[in-house]
């Protein structure tokens, strides 16, 4: 059955895959990013789709541009059945090259920003009496890694939200789930200067999500599978032994 959908972080990588993964099942489509209406990837698959595919410019550190958004995108299809925020910001640095503004940014576009549309979205969805949300975080949400640790710690907070509100949403019908993926090769991903292991292309992490997202429901997807064992084991150690493990990768 088609489902309607509202990809918030949409333009690129894993999201815009995902887009093309869906608009092939039938499902009718709304992508959200700064600058999706003048996307030209989205604007292509809008020609090829025109029915199934619509596009908001939504700003998610921006109030008024979310409480736009959030009308808008509620009413092209009377309702969702499914809202995916997969929007991100990411950069990596060290102790010594701390930049406020950079810990701002992540804070608010990882973690505010899924925080304030879930505000908006909960009395809709609650009235609509069913649906699904999807936060796309990390498996960098299980443990601090260095240098990461201003992209990391809010993607922890999201998690941390969802196992708390994931009983009271379950009682609206309203499901929520967690992806918790490991390195995938994207703009932002781009940015590193280290070996990822097990990195992954967009396509390849899409098509996961999209199979995971198939299955009888269950709070958390996760994948790679050897990566998301290692980094959940190290979660449980004891501290001295953990840390004494993250060290390693100074």
């Amino acid at each position: 059955m088609s489902k309607r959908i509202w990809m918030v972080g949409g333009s690129s990588g894993i999201g815009l895959e995902l887009v093309k993964l869906w608009l092939l099942n039938g499902d009718r489509l709304i992508v959200s990013a700064r600058h999706a209406c003048a996307n030209e990837m989205l604007q292509a698959l809008a020609e090829v789709y025109p029915d199934s595919l619509k596009l908001i410019d939504l700003d998610v550190t921006d109030q008024d541009s979310i409480n736009k958004a959030v009308k808008e995108a509620w009413k092209l299809y009377q309702g969702l059945d499914v809202w995916f925020y997969n929007a991100g910001a990411y950069e990596t640095m060290k102790v010594d090259e701390w930049k406020f503004e950079h810990f701002k940014q992540m804070n608010t576009v990882n973690y505010l920003g899924a925080v304030n549309l879930m505000t908006e979205l909960f009395p809709l969805f609650e009235a609509q009496g069913n649906g699904r949300w999807v936060c796309n975080l990390s498996l960098s949400s299980y443990i601090g890694l260095p240098h990461g640790g201003g992209y990391s710690a809010p993607k922890a907070a999201l998690l941390n939200l969802a196992e708390s509100i994931q009983p009271e949403l379950l009682e609206k019908n309203i499901q929520l789930q967690v992806i918790n993926h490991g390195f995938v090769k994207t703009r932002l991903t781009s940015k590193n200067d280290f070996e990822m292991p097990q990195l992954m292309e967009p396509e390849t992490a899409a098509k996961k999500i999209f199979e995971g997202l198939k299955k009888p429901y269950a709070f958390e997807i996760r994948f790679p599978f050897t990566l998301s064992l290692f980094l959940r084991t190290l979660r449980i150690l004891p501290y001295r032994l953990s840390l004494a493990l993250t060290k390693k990768a100074l």
